[in-house]
């Protein structure tokens, strides 16, 4: 397509490492932003691409409150400057913590946010939002009036990194984290055509659970972890030393969405059990870690969303 009539692709601060490999890639025109902070914390922000009646496209990620009031802003000004369609790409929603309310009076945040963003005023040509490896599907019909959700399967980056890992051979093991992510990973491990493995939990009082056993026979085998969020690491710490037990000869994890909250990272490589740890770049602190660890290989989601984005409606 002509350059000048390519979609317009904006981006929030934290993802403008993201929208420049999309850009690089070709196919986008990369759309400015001038933005400050006023002396009280607000936020002020200035479309400076002309948009109006050009196809946009908007990335970032819901990986704070803050990140997700910048998308919201920024997606009503590229809708009020006129754009003919908006194209919402959220690499990571977050809010999976509190995605379903377990007692009375809980505030399901991911439905709540999911209706915020239904908000944002709807362009001419309508309102799509891409939505990566969602921790739970059904976020999805969260969003609400003219909004067209898209829930992305990252499962060609997870089978790259697998293969990266030395699994493209079949010679191994797919396990997971605990039986809660079983079926995902059974899918997987389906279309790979090996086994799938989890490890059984015991819930020993309150958030206390302890790892009672493996589902799977890995004595003498590789076990390459999947799961589709590493935020602290501890159940994958756990999971990992329960394949060790059983036999597991090496162990490697592969995550969609690496958030590596605090230390997590260093404690994860620091624990001995990985011999390699792949994460895609749908949040930025991976991005922003891996350069300090040469145990994390990082896979870009730029190829799959912009394969996403050209197939339209």
């Amino acid at each position: 397509m002509p350059a000048a009539r390519a979609p317009l692709l904006f981006a929030t601060r934290s993802y403008a490492p993201l929208a420049a490999e999309l850009c690089r890639l070709g196919g986008f025109a990369p759309g400015d932003v001038e933005r400050h902070f006023f002396p009280d914390g607000e936020r002020y922000q200035r479309v400076a691409t002309p948009c109006a009646d050009r196809d946009v496209v908007l990335v970032g990620g819901t990986i704070s409150d803050a990140d997700t009031l910048e998308l919201y802003d920024l997606a009503c000004g590229l809708v009020q400057c006129g754009a003919a369609r908006l194209n919402l790409v959220i690499p990571y929603f977050g809010y999976s913590t509190m995605e379903r309310s377990q007692r009375d009076g809980e505030v399901v945040t991911a439905k709540a946010r999911a209706r915020l963003l239904s908000s944002i005023p709807v362009a001419g040509l309508g309102n799509r939002v891409f939505l990566l490896d969602l921790h739970v599907d059904s976020v999805a019909y969260y969003f609400e009036g003219a909004v067209h959700p898209i829930h992305v399967d990252g499962a060609p980056l997870i089978r790259a990194a697998i293969a990266g890992f030395g699994g493209g051979d079949g010679d191994f093991v797919l396990g997971c984290t605990d039986a809660g992510r079983a079926k995902r990973v059974e899918h997987l491990a389906h279309e790979l055509g090996v086994t799938a493995a989890f490890v059984y939990k015991r819930r020993l009082s309150g958030a206390r659970t302890e790892v009672s056993g493996v589902s799977a026979h890995v004595r003498g085998a590789r076990v390459i972890i999947y799961d589709d969020m590493i935020r602290t690491g501890s159940s994958l710490l756990a999971a990992a030393a329960a394949y060790r037990d059983a036999g597991a000869v090496s162990i490697s994890a592969v995550t969609t969405h690496g958030l590596f909250v605090g230390d997590s990272l260093d404690r994860v490589v620091a624990s001995g059990l990985f011999a390699g740890l792949a994460a895609t770049d749908s949040h930025p602190r991976a991005l922003e870690l891996a350069p300090g660890q040469d145990k994390l290989v990082i896979h870009s989601v730029a190829p799959l969303l912009a394969g996403r984005l050209e197939e339209g409606p």
